[in-house]
Parts: C-alpha cells; sequence; structure tokens
C-alpha cells in the first residue's frame, strides 16, 4: 500500500516517517520523498495515528489527489535540484510530464492553483537556495558553481541570483548574517 506525504523534503523527514512506521509496528518497502510503501494495509485506526504522529514533525498524510500531484512536482523539482548532479537532457515541462505522466498545462495550472506560484518560479527558487548553500559552503567559486547548477553562464547564475535575493552572489557570501530559508519555507 503506497501513502503520500506532505512537506517530505529531505532525509530527516525520511527519518521520522520510518521511525513513526516502525513504531506503529508497519513494515516498509521503501521510503522516498512525499511516499511510503507500505507491505502490509493499513487500518483506519492506524492511519489516524500515523497522521497525528507525522503532524509533530511537520509533515502530513494525503488523500486528496490534486494534492499527491502538487507534492510530487514539489519533490521532483527538490530531487533535481538538491540531491542530483545529472542534468536533465529536456526542458523541465518535458520532464515533469513524462514523469508524471500528466499533460504539462495541466500540472502547471493545478500546481499554480495550489501552491500561488509558478512551477518555474518554484524551481528557480530552489536553484537559488542551492546556489546560497554552496556560496555558504565556500568549497566551489562561482563558475564552478555556475556549472554544477546548469546555468549557461556565471552572468546568467550571478542575474538571477541577484533578481532574487537583491543581492550580488558575492555580496551575499560577504553577509555572515544572511541565513538561508529551509527547504521547507521555499
Amino acid at each position: 500500500m503506497k501513502i503520500y506525504i506532505k512537506n517530505m523534503v529531505c532525509i530527516r523527514c525520511k527519518m521520522v516517517v520510518k521511525s513513526e512506521l516502525k513504531k506503529l509496528g508497519l513494515h516498509y518497502i521503501t521510503v522516498d520523498l512525499g511516499e511510503a510503501e507500505i507491505f502490509e494495509d493499513i487500518s483506519t485506526e492506524q492511519l489516524n495515528l500515523l497522521d497525528v504522529a507525522l503532524r509533530t514533525s511537520g509533515l502530513e498524510l494525503m488523500d486528496d489527489k490534486k494534492s499527491m500531484l502538487v507534492e510530487k512536482i514539489k519533490t521532483i523539482i527538490i530531487e533535481l535540484v538538491h540531491y542530483n548532479d545529472d542534468q536533465i537532457k529536456i526542458n523541465l515541462s518535458d520532464f515533469l510530464s513524462d514523469r508524471l505522466n500528466q499533460d504539462y498545462t495541466y500540472l502547471s495550472n493545478l500546481f499554480s492553483i495550489v501552491k500561488g506560484t509558478t512551477i518555474e518560479k518554484f524551481y528557480l527558487a530552489h536553484k537559488i537556495e542551492k546556489v546560497k548553500e554552496l556560496l555558504v559552503y565556500d568549497e566551489l567559486n562561482l563558475s564552478e558553481i555556475a556549472y554544477k547548477l546548469h546555468y549557461s553562464s556565471v552572468a546568467h547564475l550571478s542575474n538571477q541570483f541577484k533578481k532574487m535575493t537583491g543581492l550580488t552572489p558575492s555580496h551575499f557570501k560577504d553577509l555572515k548574517h544572511k541565513r538561508r530559508s529551509t527547504l521547507e519555507d521555499v
């Protein structure tokens, strides 16, 4: 049985879900961002207990198909930006359509209605958060960051960064008090 979980965006979230499933005596086959596959059928009582436990950690079970689809879009984008170094070979719109087996116009309209922003803006916001993370770590220079995040040039990255944050990447790096947003807040 598959269950879908809202706000599941990081490895710690997966650990929380695994822990809560174990506490309820449930055996999982897989736990991925946004979903878990459970070996056995889950009773309504177990689902309610799991939902209550997950909510204390900022997560929640979903049963609405449209909400699940929006969470899948978010999960794919988060995985693409934060956990995958490979560049997709096609447009983001085609990539999402292929992965979700849905028309992109439908996905885009649904996402905009539910989240109040476009898929593209959500994607760019996550790319900029990743840039911030890499700037704070101070392990890569701007050219390496632009290459890693598949920007066409350092100028393109810098322009997009300034447009989104109001700061240049180098000025951001100099500000020690400027904190990154959590993935859940992007």
